[in-house]
């Protein structure tokens, strides 16, 4: 099975190419392709949705992957320690808004739908208590917006109830959607939306162990 990742920062990426058979394949519309493994490709696409978007598309077009798989960190609604490995369920995109058609709030047009489900959620879990990692299960909002303590964070956690929010995971669900190609993400927590106080964003405790976690659990969906 190949497998392809999709990262939006460099940052989430750069340890990946450290190990021993990774190597660069080519950069594509600024988006740079890597094979880390035989059957595992993976790219950073940057941050936000249109980027997201259009590296998925490429991965997808370039390299045919049997699965994709988005992985990066992401902000939370509950108060779940830094560095928390979460298995999404679906995804929504928190800053789609076409209800003065009358459509609900977050439905995407073109394929009419509000949240973008996972691939073969039991045979995922499964495989991620396969690889010994602590995990969570939840939903995901995707949006063009830095994740942080305020009204937007309310409204966003009021309305759709989701356990995390990020920026690129629903575009890449979308055009996993209308590709037909099986999609999956897992996410760490960087930090907590629904902090008072001493709120703070902790990118390398986010990072320590999701890399591996990522590789452990493309393995066991090989196994």
């Amino acid at each position: 099975m190949k497998i392809g990742l999709v990262y939006a920062m460099t940052g989430e990426i750069e340890s990946l190419l450290t190990q021993e058979n990774a190597q660069p394949l080519q950069t594509v519309a600024g988006v740079p392709f890597y094979r880390l493994r035989p059957d595992v490709i993976a790219c950073a696409g940057g941050v936000s949705k249109v980027n997201a978007a259009m590296a998925t598309q490429l991965l997808i077009s370039l390299y045919q992957p049997d699965l994709v798989l988005n992985a990066g960190v992401a902000g939370c609604f509950e108060d779940m320690p830094i560095g928390s490995i979460v298995l999404a369920e679906g995804f929504l995109q928190h800053d789609v808004d076409t209800t003065g058609c009358g459509d609900p709030i977050g439905m995407v047009s073109t394929v009419n739908m509000v949240e973008f489900p996972t691939s073969d959620l039991d045979r995922a879990k499964a495989a991620m208590a396969r690889t010994g990692y602590a995990f969570r299960t939840g939903t995901v909002a995707t949006g063009d917006w830095f994740g942080i303590p305020g009204a937007r964070a309310d409204w966003i956690r009021n309305t759709f109830h989701p356990l995390l929010c990020e920026m690129e995971g629903g575009a890449a669900a979308q055009v996993c959607c209308r590709c037909g190609v099986p999609f999956m993400a897992l996410k760490s927590v960087s930090d907590c939306l629904t902090s008072k106080h001493d709120y703070y964003f902790n990118f390398p405790m986010a990072m320590r162990d999701l890399n591996a976690a990522v590789l452990a659990f493309a393995e066991s969906l090989e196994a």
